[in-house]
């Protein structure tokens, strides 16, 4: 670079203007001498004296004004290079491979190190910084790294300042074309407004609530003159818990309370997760349940008003998952805590009637009715669909049912309906067709999931208004949002079950066709593997209200016969399992079969009747993506398991969806697995 550093002409130009005029001079005397030679013989005589005379002063004066020009640029450099050097806030000058090259005095008292550290890189003075943080920055704009060192926090802006910017107006030295440049370090330190900062989130307040889930039920089984010692020890044990964190406890209803807490105490909750929801249930004064609850906290709002708003949609989440859990709804992002006992049958129907008088209005206010269920649907999401399309002909509507891939273990279902008079031609619709007839005045009734992507067709979401969810799965963060009437029950066994609880209140009238029954029967058995899981007495009388209505147990039988290949698939699946940590784990064939889903989930529940084997997990690999199906009968929460991938389900019945291959899905399980184990999510 120096190689190119010159002069500039512009200071020389000056010193030659007194040359310049004496060559006027001598044009002028020579045109005098034509008018009058005395008077330029005169003026000859002048010329020479001026010429000796400008000649000596230019000669003894040169090198004492380059002097003082010289002395002038140095001592304003010097003035500047001072104020730099003096400057409070920490500045250097890197070069382009991070190296320091300069620093004022405040940079090597932060970094705690003396100027015999020059040219050394900047990663030596602040282990935070990389050359490769140096280099993002190429368009000149500044850019902010932030870091600790020392106990003191800082923030670092960082500029590239290039050599033809430095010099572009200078008068005196040119660079030529270069395209060095040097970086300029500014150094702020941060760690009181942090501190601040940090000192003002930890005080900001929470919102909560916490409702008992089973205060009737748990009081119904105690005597009446007890009641109000257990409500007590309940109270007692919330108050202790909240008070122990400086919160505050108001008892808003008998079993509702309203709770607020600092921010700063939230992460102390976390870590011990939330012992309260444990705690609580060893209040035993003979009564035969156990008392559970569920808190919803919310925070990060823009105000405390915000966040009580969060903290009711955190806990009517966290009843919608079955409830004993903490739900944290932090802004957008909610975390789950708990939830691992399976939620208590509620044996009043109150819920089921008002549900199914809602869904009557808005089936008479609309045209149409579409019902569909999730994607590759199975016996359960077909007979729920089926159900709602007979509460729809009830009332003189019509009435379509979405679904677009007839898996194996639907086909037996579906061809019941086949060439039967009695149905319309146009019955079942493919996604596309129904995006096609629907309207603003239609109904839809999604059945058997609640989470938007995992719909037949998702794009009926947003043409209709009127949309109604039906689901026994947990929720999760993904959901349909702008559902009109939701009901969601996590202790009802299938969706087929909470559909026939829906049409004995629907309308007395109503006449359930035998295929139908037969379908909403199906979808019982399918989801409570032949009433050996998940059943309730709710469950026992939908279906004894489908055997009424003719549901045959033989002919449903045979629908779930399944073709050799499949069996031999399943029995592969089986052979091959192998237990990690106390988790059946194996993958299902796919080879020849028509719905290997379907066979995936029958394996994991084979894999179950293994001594020794507390849950099971079937991968299979359809359609680009691997499908992973966790069973379990009552040691293990599956359903906080496919959630940490994406999935979801029940506590001994749930799923995911990994967009990859097996290998890397197994790998994924495993990971999970032993990173839950290590939390003690499984104890």
């Amino acid at each position: 670079m120096k190689e190119k550093v010159r002069f500039k002409s512009r200071l020389r130009g000056y010193a030659k203007w007194p040359l310049l005029l004496s060559i006027l001079l001598l044009a002028m005397n020579i045109c005098m001498y034509p008018i009058s030679v005395k008077a330029g013989i005169l003026m000859s005589g002048f010329l020479v004296v001026y010429v000796l005379i400008v000649g000596i002063l230019y000669l003894r004066s040169r090198t004492q004004i380059y002097n003082e020009l010289i002395s002038f640029a140095t001592q304003y450099g010097q003035v500047q290079r001072k104020l730099l050097k003096d400057l409070a806030l920490p500045y250097a000058l890197l070069d382009e491979e991070g190296r320091v090259l300069w620093g004022n005095t405040a940079f090597f008292e932060a970094s705690k190190k003396t100027r015999k550290a020059l040219h050394k890189s900047i990663s030596w003075f602040f282990p935070e910084f990389t050359r490769e943080q140096l280099l993002q920055d190429k368009d000149g704009d500044a850019k902010s790294v932030r870091f600790s060192f020392e106990e003191r926090d800082f923030r670092a802006d960082i500029r590239r300042v290039y050599m033809e910017h430095m010099l572009e107006n200078n008068a005196l030295m040119d660079l030529g074309e270069d395209e060095g440049y040097l970086i300029a370090l500014y150094m702020f330190d941060e760690t009181e407004i942090n501190k601040y900062i940090r000192m003002n989130k930890e005080e900001r307040l929470v919102a909560g609530l916490i409702y008992l889930d089973n205060y009737e039920e748990a009081l119904d089984t105690i005597e009446e003159v007890r009641r109000s010692l257990l409500v007590a020890l309940v109270d007692r044990k919330i108050n202790k818990y909240i008070g122990a964190f400086g919160g505050i406890v108001k008892k808003m209803e008998k079993d509702k309370y309203f709770i607020a807490v600092q921010e700063k105490h939230l992460p102390i909750m976390r870590e011990n997760k939330f012992e309260l929801l444990q705690d609580v249930k060893t209040v035993n004064i003979g009564n035969e349940m156990a008392v559970t609850l569920s808190i919803g906290l919310g925070l990060s709002g823009n105000s405390f008003a915000e966040n009580y708003d969060y903290a009711r949609i955190a806990i009517d989440l966290a009843l919608a998952r079955g409830g004993d859990q903490v739900v944290i709804k932090e802004g957008e992002n909610i975390t789950y805590f708990g939830g691992k006992t399976q939620q208590i049958e509620k044996a009043t129907r109150v819920k089921a009637r008002v549900k199914a008088h809602a869904l009557r209005e808005f089936i008479e206010s609309r045209d149409k009715v579409m019902v569909m269920g999730h994607k590759m649907g199975d016996m359960d999401s077909f007979g729920a669909s089926i159900g709602i399309y007979r509460a729809a002909k009830v009332l003189g509507k019509r009435a379509y049912i979405v679904i677009n891939d007839i898996t194996n273990s639907v086909r037996p279902l579906r061809e019941s309906f086949n060439d039967n008079p009695t149905y319309e031609t146009d019955m079942f619709l493919t996604g596309e067709q129904a995006l096609e007839m629907i309207d603003r005045n239609t109904v839809l009734v999604v059945v058997d999931t609640n989470r938007p992507n995992y719909t037949e067709c998702s794009g009926l979401l947003s043409r209709t208004s009127t949309i109604v969810v039906l689901d026994h799965h947990r929720q999760t963060n993904e959901q349909i949002e702008n559902a009109v009437l939701s009901y969601i029950e996590p202790y009802a066994s299938s969706a087929c079950e909470m559909v026939a609880e829906i049409l004995q209140y629907f309308d007395e009238g109503l006449k359930i066709k035998t295929a139908e029954a037969d379908c909403l029967y199906a979808g019982i058995v399918l989801d409570t593997d032949n009433f050996m899981r998940r059943t309730g007495v709710r469950t026992f009388e939908a279906a004894a209200f489908l055997r009424r209505c003719g549901a045959d147990v033989t002919r449903v039988r045979k629908m779930f016969r399944n073709e050799m290949v499949e069996y031999k698939a399943r029995a592969e699946a089986v052979r091959h399992a192998e237990v990690y940590h106390g988790f059946a784990i194996s993958v299902c064939p796919t080879e020849n079969i028509e719905s290997p889903t379907i066979v995936g989930a029958q394996a994991a529940d084979e894999l179950l009747n293994i001594v020794g084997v507390r849950a099971s997990i079937v991968l299979t690999y359809y359609q680009q993506k691997t499908y992973v199906s966790a069973r379990s009968i009552d040691e293990v929460n599956v359903q906080i398991l496919m959630e940490r991938m994406g999935g979801g389900g029940h506590m001994n019945m749930a799923g995911a969806q990994l967009a990859c291959e097996v290998d890397e899905a197994m790998e994924i399980v495993k990971h999970t697995i032993e990173k839950m184990q290590e939390e003690g999510e499984f104890e």
